[in-house]
């Protein structure tokens, strides 16, 4: 479990997000975890053409950005850091302010962007992950496709903290049993 900052660069746009997230998982065996993140971009404003066909017309349009995953994380040792790849699916949600332009004959440069505001997600991605001392740190890296009139790839950066557990590769915390120095993993 963890919280994190994150940076997203939507291609289509050419526009840079920072927002923040959180994340849960759970563990299937020693090196194999499912997670599940969600995470929400603060409002971001760019410029934005229109055109009825003679007129073009530029605006400023404010979009803010919802993103959710889920699939596997394999970790690659157990280290206090050690590395990790990632393959989730998900979705990321568009959302625009109201803005002033509405005349119908008007057509918007990310027009698809707002007729389709739920796509679906690809994240393939990898990272760094470990402990110094009781304070988790993980630093994910990758390509966040979108599915909107074709796939666009997008650069995601997450930084923030996590709890990896009682040993410094972050697997389920051992039970104890009845004998002193015996002990049984989770999974």
């Amino acid at each position: 479990m963890g919280a994190y900052v994150d940076y997203f660069h939507l291609s289509q746009t050419s526009t840079n997000f920072v927002g923040i997230g959180g994340r849960a998982g759970f563990g299937l065996t020693s090196h194999v975890m499912l997670e599940g993140e969600l995470n929400y971009d603060f409002n971001q404003t760019f410029n934005e053409g229109f055109s009825n066909g003679t007129t073009v017309t530029v605006e400023r349009s404010n979009m803010r950005l919802l993103h959710g995953f889920f699939g596997p994380k394999l970790s690659l040792g157990h280290s206090n850091f050690h590395l990790f790849l990632t393959v989730k699916g998900g979705f990321l949600n568009t959302r625009f302010d109201s803005r002033p332009a509405n005349l119908e004959t008007f057509f918007s440069s990310v027009d698809n962007l707002r007729a389709k505001d739920v796509m679906g997600v690809f994240y393939p991605g990898g990272g760094v992950e470990g402990r110094a001392g009781p304070i988790g740190l993980r630093l994910d890296v990758g390509d966040e496709m979108y599915f909107n009139s074709g796939t666009h790839h997008n650069l995601r950066v997450a930084l923030g903290g996590s709890e990896p557990g009682p040993d410094a590769g972050g697997a389920a915390a051992p039970l104890k049993t009845g004998r002193p120095g015996t002990r049984l993993p989770l999974l």
